[in-house]
């Protein structure tokens, strides 16, 4: 019997609501509904009893989610066991992270980690945070740094960081390019790149939130999915883009990065950045970093 398919099965009998069950899962609802239509084929019964409107357990249903709990917890009770015997025999630390912080943020931490404990290895891997929260469920991951989810997983312990400042990602040789600062009013006309929400939700509603607070309509003339990508596109005069500042570190030719003129001339705060692991998991490493984030937390936090 497939485990994820149990899993998936158990969160939408307790939460009897394939939304709220999938944003648990950091998946989405149609996913969702797959995984367990394949349980149902498998097992051969109706489990879950679904109209448009309500979601509700059948006999079969009862019958299966009273085992499949002890079930679920057993398997993560062995995870958990080979992971502490693997970490005994290789002192490693897996750190996953969104790529504005792979670009500001990790090159400092990873330097002072180093100079703390030079006997372990860290392996980064980078993703979006919706890709990053499974793996760290799934044990593949250590500890990683997230924009934190509107729906926070309970088995994840979050510490919030620092907010990243936004700025205009402009091409080079627009009129725009030489400014300090540039208002949002400004940008009334302007074409612009926009990240795909699904994958980059934070992003995507700070540049939508920032015009529609300004009383202006965003001009969107193209979708993105990689930041790279994104600062590429401006290179070639697609558009402007609003990015995390630390994006300005991906050098790309072409491209200036302009502070967003706020009112009372505040800079812009907005973009949220957490490290997230598994709550409760014994893990000294992966704490002894943690230990350090919050020691140098007002370190880490300035230039963001």
């Amino acid at each position: 019997m497939d485990l994820h398919q149990l899993r998936c099965f158990v969160t939408a009998a307790e939460e009897l609501h394939f939304g709220r069950a999938a944003q648990r899962l950091d998946m989405l609802p149609s996913a969702l509904g797959r995984y367990i239509d394949l349980l149902e084929k498998k097992l051969g019964a109706r489990l879950l009893a679904r109209t448009t409107r309500s979601v509700a357990l059948t006999e079969d249903g009862i019958f299966l989610l009273e085992r499949a709990r002890p079930l679920l917890e057993a398997a993560e009770d062995i995870e958990s066991g080979f992971r502490k015997r693997v970490r005994e025999r290789a002192i490693s630390l897996r750190v996953g992270t969104i790529d504005s912080a792979a670009a500001g943020l990790l090159p400092r931490i990873l330097h002072d980690f180093r100079m703390r404990r030079p006997d372990v290895t860290v392996q980064l891997i980078e993703g979006k945070t919706f890709n990053l929260i499974p793996q760290l469920l799934a044990g593949r991951l250590d500890l990683a740094f997230v924009r934190p989810p509107a729906t926070k997983n309970k088995k994840l312990a979050f510490q919030f960081l620092l907010h990243e400042t936004a700025v205009v990602a402009v091409p080079a040789k627009h009129p725009l390019s030489s400014r300090r600062k540039i208002s949002i009013a400004e940008l009334a006309d302007q074409p612009l790149i926009v990240p795909e929400r699904r994958s980059r939700p934070h992003s995507h509603d700070l540049t939508m939130k920032l015009f529609a607070d300004a009383g202006i309509r965003a001009r969107v003339v193209q979708v993105a999915e990689e930041k790279q990508t994104i600062v590429n596109l401006v290179s070639a005069k697609i558009g402007m883009a609003i990015v995390p500042r630390w994006t300005s570190r991906m050098a790309t030719k072409g491209v200036k990065f302009v502070a967003i003129k706020q009112a009372g001339d505040e800079p812009l705060k907005t973009l949220p950045l957490a490290a997230a692991w598994i709550d409760g998991a014994n893990d000294p490493v992966r704490d002894d970093m943690i230990d350090m984030l919050r020691r140098r937390l007002k370190a880490y936090a300035e230039g963001a």
